[in-house]
């Protein structure tokens, strides 16, 4: 990647305090619902607690392993569809009403630009991706990537 161009970065999102503060409540109470009713598996062990980092390894190992054997493509932060993500979140996690809502509208009209050499750039549409850097985000992803490897 040239290091001298804006693209060969990747971004991350600068969020108000009060940004950051919603997306701790809503963190919490989603991680109690899905705790509750037991929505991840078993072997998912990222942004939970009481989970071994051992067996994180062990997992994403075993799912390089059989994504390279497939040739697949591995998910990655910035290629969450956020129509998919939606879905996940409505059809596995029983997200509706307010909660659906509120999760459509943290996901949209966002947009992000780079400084780079003093400079910034235009703001552009982000249509796909968690933020980078946001409270919510690693969970969201979670959410996506159970989709695909579970």
């Amino acid at each position: 990647m040239d290091p001298y161009t804006c693209s060969s970065y990747r971004p991350i999102s600068n969020l108000s305090f009060i940004s950051k503060l919603t997306e701790r409540i809503v963190v919490k109470r989603f991680t109690t619902h899905v705790s509750d009713f037991n929505l991840f598996p078993n072997r998912q062990s990222a942004y939970r607690s009481f989970h071994s980092t051992e067996t994180a390894v062990l997992s994403v190992h075993d799912a390089l392993v059989r994504s390279i054997d497939n040739n697949q493509v591995l998910l990655d932060f910035d290629t969450v569809d956020h129509s998919i993500l939606l879905s996940v979140l409505s059809n596995r996690f029983c997200a509706d009403g307010t909660a659906l809502d509120w999760f459509r509208s943290y996901l949209s009209i966002r947009t992000q630009s780079f400084i780079y050499n003093h400079q910034q750039t235009e703001s552009y549409p982000v249509t796909c991706s968690v933020p980078q850097g946001s409270v919510l985000g690693p969970l969201e992803f979670v959410a996506y990537a159970y989709r695909t490897y579970y």
